[in-house]
């Protein structure tokens, strides 16, 4: 017996649908473009490696991660060609801040792709820029920033935290890192950043001093924050992370897969749920790619003993930090 025309067009129009289901369900992800930007030397060997750093994220996410996302490393500061900026979904800096930040004099440039949705991070050193225009930038496009005089800067273990419900945090568990952690940031206020990584640093964990400030002494004992990201009104994202001073924690896993995803995520990518996955950092590869220094060190692998420092004597504080 004949099927009616109707069955036949109901048959037809299922399989359609299926087959565009299929098809979409097939489309792979739409790679990435993120530029980072390293800054110029700067600290004694092993330290604000910027470039060296850089180059061991780019090798995890172009190479290793499986991911379709790419990053373009800039070294020795801004680009001298800023079509290097063409198509990208993301910049990142990880540079020296204040006189010496390698945004200096470009800040519109930055502006102006913020405002075309591009996502904006700074690392390390990168977040310090001093109150008025630059810091009002900064709170604009990543919710805060480092003050010299209210934020401080010491070295410290942290036991760090993560916030498990943001993408950021996928495959990574709770860890516990040696850096020059900054705390106490100038946020935007109202605060519009959303804390991402937070620890308690107490006089214990504290094995240097440096820029100590009473806002700094005051947080002892007190949740801060180490790493935060905002969702901006003009449809881009913002990230502030404070580590990144000692080049050797590129080879703890969960610190390197912690930054991985923040850069996937700052650039709308999909965050796995496992997380962005790398393969482990070889001593020989820490020492690849290090700025040229007057004196030049072997970085070992990351210890126990990074982690179980002497702990300092207090330091005095002055009006900027400095001693009296």
């Amino acid at each position: 017996m004949q099927k009616p025309l109707h069955q036949f067009c109901t048959l037809g129009f299922a399989i359609a649908v299926l087959s565009t289901i299929a098809v979409f369900a097939a489309v792979p992800e739409k790679g990435k473009k993120i530029v980072v930007i390293a800054g110029k030397p700067s600290h004694p060997s092993g330290q604000h490696e910027f470039n060296a750093g850089a180059m061991i994220l780019a090798k995890a996410l172009n190479e290793q991660s499986g991911l379709p996302h790419r990053i373009q490393v800039v070294s020795n500061g801004w680009p001298e060609d800023e079509s290097v900026f063409e198509g990208a979904d993301a910049v990142v800096v990880y540079s020296d801040g204040k006189t010496r930040h390698a945004i200096n004099g470009h800040e519109l440039t930055l502006d102006a792709l913020t405002k075309k949705g591009v996502g904006l991070m700074f690392m390390h050193f990168a977040v310090d820029v001093p109150r008025g225009e630059q810091g009002e930038y900064f709170k604009k496009w990543i919710g805060g920033h480092y003050e010299g005089g209210f934020s401080c800067n010491p070295h410290w273990t942290a036991p760090v935290e993560l916030d498990n419900a943001h993408p950021v945090a996928n495959g990574v568990p709770n860890f516990t890192v040696n850096d020059e952690w900054y705390y106490n940031i100038r946020f935007a206020d109202p605060k519009t950043a959303r804390d991402l990584l937070t620890s308690v640093p107490t006089r214990e964990r504290i094995n240097r001093y440096i820029h100590w400030t009473k806002s700094g002494e005051e947080g002892l004992g007190k949740k801060q924050t180490l790493m935060w990201a905002v969702e901006r009104e003009d449809g881009g994202r913002g990230i502030g992370f404070t580590g990144g001073h000692w080049h050797r924690n590129w080879a703890i896993d969960d610190f390197r897969r912690t930054l991985l995803n923040a850069i996937v995520w700052l650039a709308k990518g999909e965050v796995p749920e496992s997380g962005v996955n790398s393969l482990p950092v070889t001593e020989a590869q820490l020492n690849e790619n290090l700025d040229p220094k007057k004196k030049m060190e072997h970085i070992s692998l990351p210890s126990e003993s990074d982690l179980n420092q002497t702990t300092a004597e207090p330091k005095p504080y002055g009006k900027a930090g400095r001693k009296k």
